[in-house]
């Protein structure tokens, strides 16, 4: 059976494979279509692509944005968008500018919390032309202060990022409009936890997710490494009701969440169909 990875993460933001170990791991692995859906950046997809051509892996565009929605942010994954569209490219200058503001004194307020971390210190961990967050990230875990990536985000980063009042992102409406302007589809990332609809009951994410279908939203992930059975089925009956396009993916990060394998999720509990791709590559074709 050829199945595909549609949420992937590399070392250009919080994975820790570079994007061509990635795609020789995807090859290793039999995957037959991957993704790269760093946050917030495209910098690896060109390399990515050639390594994925070089290997015969087919590869789409992608990216995992951060939206906000109400009183709550939401996780994005965009597919199959021109890079090269105006309207992607305002979108994601706007996108960057957000990421890699402040930079000083949000290092000044991970200092003031007992850390050793000075610009100088980040600037090895720096793959982007700018200091953004996840330089910051990645330095943090060099240090080795917890075992997985999320403490460190949620003692160090956010608090200060919400102190700086720097925890705010683009829209859904801006978001959606500008990737299928750009040829591309969003679908809703891992809608059961926090960075999605967790805390609402099933009837108030229903609305939520009309509410985004509205907005422009095109899609939601059907396959996700720890969805339950009840989230499983939920999935499934939006996607269904709403006609959305499904995707899903391992949203692998390497050594920065261990536990679950590119591909296969967590103890090859996934495996996302190769018809899915194909249906994503059909959809994105037609809002050209």
């Amino acid at each position: 059976m050829k199945f595909v990875d549609l949420h992937v993460h590399s070392n250009i933001s919080d994975g820790s494979y570079t994007p061509v170990e990635l795609i020789k791991l995807a090859h290793k692995t039999g995957l037959s279509a991957i993704t790269l859906s760093d946050h917030e950046t495209i910098a690896g997809n060109a390399e990515a692509k050639v390594e994925a051509d070089k290997l015969g892996i087919e590869f789409i565009s992608g990216m995992e944005i951060t939206v906000d929605y109400k009183n709550r942010h939401l996780h994005l994954v965009a597919l199959g968008f021109d890079v090269k569209q105006p309207a992607f490219q305002n979108l994601y200058k706007k996108i960057r500018d957000l990421k890699e503001a402040k930079m000083e004194e949000l290092i000044w307020g991970i200092k003031e919390k007992g850390v050793p971390i000075s610009m100088e210190l980040i600037q090895p961990f720096t793959l982007l032309n700018k200091i953004d967050r996840y330089a910051i990230m990645r330095y943090l875990v060099s240090l080795h202060l917890f075992d997985h990536v999320q403490p460190i985000w949620d003692q160090y980063l956010n608090p200060v990022i919400r102190q700086l009042k720097l925890n705010h992102n683009v829209s859904v409406e801006e978001t959606t409009q500008a990737i299928k302007a750009a040829g591309g589809m969003t679908s809703l990332a891992h809608f059961h936890k926090r960075l999605g609809l967790a805390g609402l009951n099933r009837q108030e994410q229903e609305a939520a997710i009309a509410e985004l279908c509205a907005m422009g939203l095109d899609g939601m992930e059907q396959y996700y490494p720890n969805y339950t059975a009840a989230d499983q089925a939920f999935a499934e009956s939006m996607l269904t009701k709403y006609k959305m396009i499904p995707t899903g993916g391992s949203d692998f990060h390497g050594l920065n969440r261990p536990e679950v394998a590119l591909g296969t999720g967590i103890k090859n509990n996934i495996v996302v169909p190769y018809t899915l791709y194909e249906n994503v590559l059909q959809y994105c074709q037609r809002t050209v």
